[in-house]
């Protein structure tokens, strides 16, 4: 039997364990290192993605918060109410224009004046209306619009609504009945409630023009018409009229008349109108100066200085076109 040497079992058996203990040592290490990138990995992961989207979060909310804005990021539902708020057809504007009555154009745009008025009262040319006429007694023919008597009492009352506030005094009125007779009527009279919108409350006399004056009331139409006539305007100052507080009124005007201006020395300026058909003066601008009258078609007439002579008619010598 071949002998062994000692020293070189020892050896031997040292060189076998040397290479193994090395190893574990590596992957105690490996392992050790593994262990904590493992470990801190799902601490880090959950911080990161705050961190990205946050910061834009927060601007977005503090701009919303400065000029009461709502940013896309913080609203995202905003864009399904988009198409409603930019549609023209829902807008405020839209809708009341689009049930609004139409205006009169005015036959002449000779002046920025004229291009600026516009007819102030319910009633416009080229327009029927429907309604009903009653009849009642009228006495001289004097009413709310304070015209005074009138000569051949052919006359109404305008219902509350298209009166608005006296803009239908001086219209003249073509009522045509269901028989198909016919009257034109001077609205000089304001009727209340509970006369409808549309109702003309004609003197008795106009009523028996159209209808059995038993009958009372009858269903009409009615628009407003420029009647021929030879006849000038008239300038009333209203009673306690000075240089400084006036009423000023037109009288025997073809259409309605919508404007009234007075001369201040630099230019025109538009008084009110009154419920009982006067345009006032309250601090006397104007009072005796020269007057700029306006119809519903946009025809302007100037009149010359008058004095002021409270209830005393001054004829005007000029009249409104016939339409």
């Amino acid at each position: 039997m071949k002998a062994t040497h000692p020293a070189t079992q020892h050896g031997s058996r040292g060189r076998r364990w040397l290479p193994w203990s090395v190893a574990a040592v590596f992957l105690v290490i490996a392992g050790l290192i593994t262990a904590l990138g493992t470990a801190s990995s799902p601490k880090q992961s959950p911080q990161a993605a705050p961190a990205a989207t946050s910061p834009g979060i927060a601007a977005n909310q503090g701009v919303g918060a400065v000029d009461g804005s709502t940013s896309a990021a913080a609203q995202p539902t905003s864009s399904s109410a988009s198409p409603h708020a930019s549609t023209p057809a829902q807008t405020p504007g839209s809708t009341t224009k689009s049930t609004s009555k139409p205006s009169a154009t005015p036959s002449s745009t000779g002046s920025q004046s004229t291009k600026a008025t516009s007819p102030a009262g319910l009633i416009q040319p080229g327009q029927t209306y429907q309604g009903v006429a009653t009849e009642y007694s009228a006495a001289d023919g004097d009413g709310a619009c304070l015209f005074g008597p009138s000569s051949d009492m052919m006359i109404a009352a305008m219902n509350e609504r298209d009166y608005q506030n006296s803009e239908a005094c001086g219209a003249h009125v073509l009522v045509r009945a269901a028989n198909g007779a016919t009257v034109t009527v001077l609205i000089t009279n304001e009727c209340p409630y509970p006369c409808a919108p549309g109702q003309l409350d004609l003197s008795q006399q106009a009523f028996a023009k159209i209808a059995d004056p038993k009958a009372g009331r009858v269903d009409i139409s009615w628009q407003l018409v420029s009647p021929a006539t030879t006849g000038t305007i008239s300038i009333r100052y209203k009673s306690g009229s000075s240089r400084y507080w006036c009423g000023i009124q037109v009288i025997g005007e073809r259409n309605p008349v919508t404007r009234l201006e007075v001369s201040t020395g630099s230019g025109w300026q538009q008084l009110p109108r009154s419920s009982y058909n006067y345009f006032l003066s309250a601090n006397g601008t104007g009072c005796g100066n020269a007057i700029r009258i306006t119809d519903i078609y946009g025809q302007q007439l100037a009149v010359g200085a008058m004095p002021v002579e409270p209830d005393a008619v001054q004829p005007a010598k000029v009249q409104f076109a016939q339409h």
